[in-house]
């Protein structure tokens, strides 16, 4: 059938049994980075990753996840990695200088191992703005890391 999805439904690509996950987490803006990672870490456990195949390192900001990204992705031992942060728009061009970097960066540490990264990096005008994303796109992230990691299986 066109655009069938070689047996596999969602439900199946949203398992997490047997996965092991990696988590970066910058900690530059903390409270909203800790509530991305805790809303993430719940999520991946409610999907059947089990907490032993959960690994969490945390970095001082947003340009250094991807380079933690890299040295989890050449262990070898990840199916998915999930890159979280929160940048903030200031009053000079360093957010645009961090956001399209550290995204670029994210974006070829998968390519170049063919790993899944779900990107959960925030780029928001204000605190209120990430504080009204955070547990959301911690879940999102969680959800994408497993469903790409089954994806990617599949193929």
């Amino acid at each position: 059938m066109f655009g069938a999805d070689k047996g596999t439904t969602t439900e199946d690509r949203l398992n997490g049994k047997k996965l092991s996950i990696g988590i970066v987490q910058a900690r530059f803006n903390a409270s909203v980075t800790d509530a991305l990672a805790a809303a993430c870490k719940s999520e991946l456990l409610a999907l059947g990753v089990a907490d032993k195949d959960i690994d969490h390192v945390t970095v001082p900001g947003a340009l250094e996840v991807p380079v933690a990204l890299q040295a989890m992705a050449e262990k070898g031992k990840y199916d998915a990695l999930v890159a979280l942060g929160c940048i903030i728009r200031g009053e000079t061009y360093h957010f645009e200088l961090v956001a399209n970097e550290s995204g670029s960066a994210v974006t070829r540490v998968a390519l170049d191992y063919q790993l899944p990264i779900a990107n959960a990096i925030l780029t928001t005008e204000d605190m209120p703005q990430a504080i009204a994303r955070q547990d959301e796109k911690g879940r999102d992230a969680a959800r994408v890391a497993v469903e790409m990691a089954n994806l990617l299986e599949s193929i």
